[in-house]
């Protein structure tokens, strides 16, 4: 049974695209509005129906029907049930291809960097990543170890670089994701700066490494912040995070994109 048939039950209410995000990934995407873009590991399809409202065609990927239930209908996306390492797609199907915050659910990332090579013609392949390892160790770790030790499962960033590399022969670049103060996609580190968040167990229930932890640990951690935001030990020891408007927690994204050099010597 698919992760997300057991804990996705009420994930469209807690993940709603940030447009921010949306707007990054057409950035890096840099397509005609008429192009056709594979979403893989789509979930509910929030950010299927953001780019499908910019005018892309997207054809949404995902295994779960528990989350594929939640899906708003749009005429530009059509869904797929299916998983990374097996695209229900044909080859050369697509323009581009997305996945947002997903590869840490894949089975075997060769085959899904393989399967999205096979199916995009010529554009880019854009993914949302997260590598601890380039990130300061903020407060949210010190209440939920657990997550920062969950956190440590994530390959490397520049390992994951180069199995796309290796899997899709395109030249990758990487990109800083800052999380703004304000993030509408609630994932794990997007409360930085709002720790009450955090005490929210539907806010919980939508983030996979609180779910996926033992849960007498987040309970715990969720007990000593709540009495520390009481009796304001929290802001007497991290309260300085508030002033911030952004902040940089290894979030990061990846580009996928034919290296011209070699397609010019018909490599």
């Amino acid at each position: 049974m698919p992760l997300y048939d057991s804990i996705g039950k009420n994930y469209a209410t807690s993940r709603v695209p940030d447009p921010r995000i949306v707007k990054a990934i057409i950035d890096l995407l840099d397509l005609p509005k008429s192009s056709t873009i594979a979403d893989i590991g789509a979930g509910t399809g929030g950010y299927s129906l953001a780019l499908a409202n910019q005018g892309y065609s997207v054809y949404a990927i995902e295994p779960s029907s528990m989350m594929r239930s939640q899906a708003i209908e749009h005429p530009q996306v059509k869904w797929f049930p299916g998983y990374a390492e097996a695209l229900p797609l044909p080859d050369k199907s697509v323009d581009a291809a997305v996945s947002i915050l997903t590869i840490h659910h894949f089975s075997n990332l060769k085959k899904a960097f393989q399967e999205m090579y096979r199916i995009v013609i010529n554009g880019a392949i854009v993914l949302l990543t997260f590598d601890i390892r380039l990130a300061q160790k903020i407060w949210l770790y010190d209440y939920f170890p657990c997550l920062w030790e969950d956190a440590l499962r994530f390959l490397p960033l520049a390992e994951i670089a180069n199995l796309i590399q290796t899997n899709t022969h395109r030249y990758v670049e990487t990109f800083p994701l800052m999380l703004p103060s304000d993030l509408s996609d609630l994932f794990a580190a997007a409360g930085w700066n709002r720790p009450e968040m955090y005490l929210n167990p539907d806010i919980r229930a939508g983030i996979s490494s609180f779910v996926l932890a033992d849960e007498s640990l987040v309970a715990q951690g969720v007990k000593s912040l709540a009495a520390d935001l009481n009796n304001h030990q929290w802001d007497a020891k991290y309260g300085k995070i508030r002033k911030l408007t952004e902040i940089d927690v290894g979030y990061r994204f990846l580009r996928a994109t034919i290296d011209k050099n070699l397609a010019n010597k018909g490599e």
